[in-house]
């Protein structure tokens, strides 16, 4: 089970088992509050899947830490996006490049990944620094698109047409079938 931290992108991996049950599930909660300790003020709330592996207990645990429970809608994964992401990078990072053999050798080789998530993987919205940085970066302000040219005439410049005005001659009749005099 993998939790993680929205606003810093820190991920807690908390267990593993083929089984997954609601009182496993409790088991994890209990161990990532313990874990985060006193960070468990700053969590607001616990996005979560409608998993029946989540029972009441489970959002007990956080509730006792006045966190707010929020379910995801039904079938809708882009609403829990972040950890969709960080569950499909380590499917492709980790588990389909590493043999597991048991419980015990997935659980040291996701604590190894966590420790390089968080301690040196780089993420676009920190600035390209890694979880375990000091800080939050400083906001980037959002370059100003220039402004577009106005021309007198409604056509565009980069569509290269010049209009000119002919004299009409002899040789070219004028489009109001008048002669033209010189």
């Amino acid at each position: 089970m993998a939790f993680l931290e929205h606003g810093t992108r820190r991920l807690h991996v908390t267990g593993v088992t083929r089984h997954p049950t609601g009182e496993w599930a409790t088991q994890q909660a209990r161990t990532f509050a313990t874990d985060v300790g006193t960070g468990v003020e700053s969590l607001r709330f616990v996005l979560r899947d409608r998993d029946t592996k989540y029972t009441a207990s489970f959002d007990a645990v956080f509730e006792a830490e006045d966190v707010d429970v929020l379910l995801s809608g039904p079938r809708v994964p882009r609403m829990n996006a972040h950890c969709e992401r960080v569950i499909g990078t380590v499917l492709r990072e980790v588990l389909d490049q590493v043999l597991v053999l048991n419980e015990a050798h997935a659980r040291r080789v996701l604590a190894e990944y966590q420790d390089h998530c968080n301690g040196h993987r780089p993420h676009r919205a920190r600035g390209q620094r890694p979880p375990g940085a000091a800080g939050q970066p400083a906001p980037v302000p959002r370059p100003r698109r220039p402004k577009a040219p106005t021309h007198p005439s409604p056509r565009r410049h980069h569509q290269g047409v010049q209009i000119r005005r002919m004299p009409y001659g002899d040789d070219f009749p004028s489009p109001t079938g008048k002669v033209a005099s010189s």
